[in-house]
């Protein structure tokens, strides 16, 4: 039975059309100058606020254990930006508007353990720009709405590695502040490498409260507010550049449930122990049904 399942899910993978990937010239959506580019010269200074580089100090998953993982690519004039998503639909991914925006449109990978290789889970959806649904007030000067929802070309087949993300339900107003929150990613693994990860990796953290997430970030309520979440950074754990847009989750019942995607975190390393922050979920709930199919 193993042996026939596994000839089935490599029948699908021969049969799909396969999108090849040069990874040679796929860089975190950080690094791009256009991403800065629009800002004012008085508002460069918000380039120290990068968003997230990479999964630091934390530990590669097993195969299949976050199945609403997205390897997002997205296509600019100036190369492939890499990011993180989470499955919504089978038409329909999740992930952070900074990571989309401008785009000519790209992939969509999922059910990747190993993004370099072809598995039988796998499977390369692309999209265009209009199946881009970013959120009409995302401002970069202060990183506010950073959510979109990127319909692909064509619908994914879920199998047990290709599973819709969990979002909280309506009416659910917890914080989750003191659940652990976990973070995955393709992203850096070191404030020292420039390398992205070939594999899935994650890392977990308490889930702060606003109030000591403010604090931690000087009190600066122009960038914290009640649209994020912020994941602690003990012991240099973190999401940080080749990460953004991917899931925060906690454990609810039994199973994941999504609160945050990945937003951005201190320009002075993902391992030096400040929080990285968040898209909340919750606040977003109803702008994500009205821009999706769920």
């Amino acid at each position: 039975m193993k042996t026939l399942v596994l000839l089935v899910g490599l029948l699908a993978v021969a049969s799909a059309e396969w999108i090849e990937i040069d990874w040679s010239q796929v860089r975190p959506i950080e690094e791009f100058d256009h991403y800065w580019a629009r800002l004012p010269a008085e508002l460069q200074y918000l380039r120290q606020l990068l968003p997230e580089r990479r999964i630091t100090n934390g530990q590669q998953a097993t195969p299949g254990q976050f199945p609403y993982q997205i390897a997002l690519l997205s296509t600019f004039s100036a190369g492939t930006g890499l990011c993180g998503g989470s499955v919504l639909t089978n038409n329909f991914i999740l992930t952070a508007a900074h990571c989309v925006q401008n785009a000519f449109g790209g992939t969509a990978i999922m059910g990747a353990h190993n993004r370099n290789v072809v598995e039988a889970s796998q499977q390369r959806i692309a999209f265009t720009s209009a199946g881009i649904h970013m959120h009409p007030g995302y401002t970069p000067t202060n990183i506010r709405n950073d959510i979109a929802t990127v319909r692909l070309n064509s619908a994914m087949t879920f199998n047990d590695r290709v599973v819709p993300t969990r979002i909280p339900a309506a009416g659910d107003s917890r914080t989750f502040a003191g659940m652990t929150g976990t973070v995955s990613g393709f992203g850096r693994t070191s404030d020292a490498s420039q390398a992205t990860s070939a594999v899935v990796m994650f890392t977990s953290n308490p889930i702060m409260t606003q109030a000591d997430c403010l604090s931690r970030w000087g009190g600066n309520t122009n960038l914290i507010q009640a649209q994020n979440v912020c994941l602690a950074g003990d012991g240099g754990r973190s999401a940080c550049n080749g990460d953004s847009g991917g899931p925060l989750t906690v454990m609810d019942g039994g199973n994941s449930l999504q609160i945050g995607i990945v937003s951005f975190g201190s320009a002075a390393g993902c391992s030096i122990g400040m929080p990285s922050v968040y898209v909340r979920v919750t606040f977003f709930r109803d702008w994500i049904l009205a821009n999706s199919d769920l």
